[in-house]
């Protein structure tokens, strides 16, 4: 489990990038979710959907129970508020990650950039950017997104349960693209 300490470490690195750093899962985590969390402030608005969407895709990625990815999400947003630069995320992801991998991390991204809806001019530059600094061709890219939307609108699709069992109210199949 992601705890202080590690994120500790991984600030003194961002505010030391020159200094030997160990490896580890929870700094390969911490640096993931914190390019999650520039997706989700890219439009200015991070609000609970992206929030909850951000936190689903951490359980999901690395197998974490609720309250661990809450706290990956808590640690994340420090992290990320205190660093100006994608390369220091990036960098790590690269050195530990395969292509496969760095390929999910995309679709992961894109999982966020259409949590609220609609996907910003801003968000679509960031992806396209971040793919760049992780080495995933536009083709991956643009077939993560494929996947990330073919998922939506199969959601869509399917009424959400309710607490009680019954259908709930259904999400937008199509989310909409801001004019740029």
């Amino acid at each position: 489990m992601l705890g202080n300490a590690m994120i500790d470490r991984l600030k003194a690195w961002l505010a030391e990038p020159d200094r030997p750093r160990g490896g580890g899962a929870d700094e390969l985590r911490l640096a993931v979710a914190a390019l999650l969390i520039e997706a989700a402030h890219t439009d200015d608005h991070f609000g609970e959907a992206e929030r909850a969407v951000v936190a689903r895709v951490l359980e999901q990625r690395f197998a974490l129970p609720q309250a661990a990815a809450r706290e990956l999400l808590a640690g994340a947003e420090t992290v990320a508020a205190r660093s100006a630069q994608l390369f220091r995320f990036t960098q790590i992801i690269n050195e530990r990650m395969s292509p496969e991998q760095r390929i999910r991390v995309i679709e992961m991204l894109w999982e966020v950039a259409y949590a609220d809806g609609h996907l910003d001019p801003l968000e679509d530059t960031l992806l396209r950017r971040v793919g760049g600094l992780i080495y995933v061709p536009d083709h991956e890219r643009g077939a993560a997104r494929q996947r990330v939307l073919s998922r939506r609108r199969a959601e869509a699709a399917q009424p959400p349960e309710t607490k009680d069992g019954e259908p709930g109210p259904r999400r937008p199949p199509y989310p909409k693209e801001s004019a740029q």
